[in-house]
């Protein structure tokens, strides 16, 4: 028997976590179990003792409430808060693809998105399919970057409640990308990650090359980052919480204590230890044992 904490989280305004919800699981896991609610109508955990893996928790309470909005995470009690916050940065704490906003900008977005699908799918390799798209996109103007980070780029719902909370109790936050520091440096400074990494765009007499600085970073450095980051801090992979949302970020996910594939329909959510389908960024906090009340809202 494994003690696990079992954590359902609704929307409190579209989906509101019920009573009802958590009795329906409880009979299908047919186990007793202590309920705290972290927000009401919000997030509960449960605290169940079982000789049931987590995965076979979670397939089970997803099971039981495929008819409902509801995402069900299930961990050991143990080690449950992180201190190492990794996280991708297009369509995880952004609503975009970054270079898929720079191709519509100067015209070319249907043939640019085809090929970062086939990315996100884990169709291509990120670094060829970079190179690729960069090619296409050779002699964009640099003040395209500056346009589409005022006008098309918005961020996730929970994401800066996520970073701003885990920092405040004490993690180390990075923003690790396969996109451009342009965008990482800025989005990294209005959600308060600690740092950030991504791909370096060459440009010549105000044009793009067509090409990145080398290293491309790629599924292989986000990686690398994670275990460089643990060995520099004094901390293990089980101390790390990774989320991101396609095949790109699969090997961190793989490597942290708690990997997360957040909205994601393709080959990532396989790998993860939990799955965000319908809630925010705020989830992370949750299946972390965070209150809302110990949420920093700024």
């Amino acid at each position: 028997m494994k003690p696990y904490v079992l954590t359902l989280i609704g929307n409190a305004e579209s989906a509101p976590l019920q009573p009802l919800h958590i009795e329906r699981v409880l009979q299908c896991l047919e186990s007793p179990a202590e309920t705290d609610w972290l927000a009401e109508k919000e997030a509960c955990d449960l605290f169940i003792n079982s000789h049931l893996s987590a995965e076979a928790i979670t397939e089970k309470t997803r099971d039981v409430l495929v008819e409902f909005s509801i995402d069900a995470v299930c961990t050991l009690v143990e080690g449950r808060r992180k201190k190492l916050l990794i996280s991708d940065m297009d369509s995880t704490v952004i609503d975009q693809e970054c270079i898929d906003e720079l191709a519509d900008a100067i015209g070319i977005g249907s043939q640019i998105r085809e090929i970062t699908a086939s990315v996100i799918r884990g169709d291509i390799s990120f670094s060829e399919a970079l190179r690729k798209r960069l090619a296409m996109m050779k002699g964009m103007e640099n003040k395209v970057l500056e346009n589409v980070y005022e006008q098309r780029i918005s961020l996730k719902t929970g994401a800066r409640t996520l970073v701003q909370t885990m920092r405040h109790h004490g993690a180390f936050c990075i923003l690790v990308s396969g996109g451009f520091t342009y965008f990482t440096s800025r989005i990294a400074a209005q959600l308060g990650f600690h740092d950030h990494q991504g791909n370096e765009l060459i440009f010549n007499q105000g044009k793009l090359t067509g090409e990145a600085r080398d290293p491309i970073l790629g599924s292989s450095a986000k990686l690398n980052t994670l275990m460089s980051l643990c060995d520099e801090k004094g901390l293990s992979p089980a101390d790390v919480l990774a989320v991101g949302d396609g095949a790109n970020d699969i090997k961190m996910i793989q490597a942290a204590g708690l990997g997360v594939s957040f909205h994601d329909t393709g080959s990532l959510r396989e790998q993860s230890d939990a799955v965000i389908d319908f809630s925010d960024l705020t989830a992370l906090l949750y299946i972390q044992g965070f209150r809302k009340s110990e949420f920093v809202l700024t």
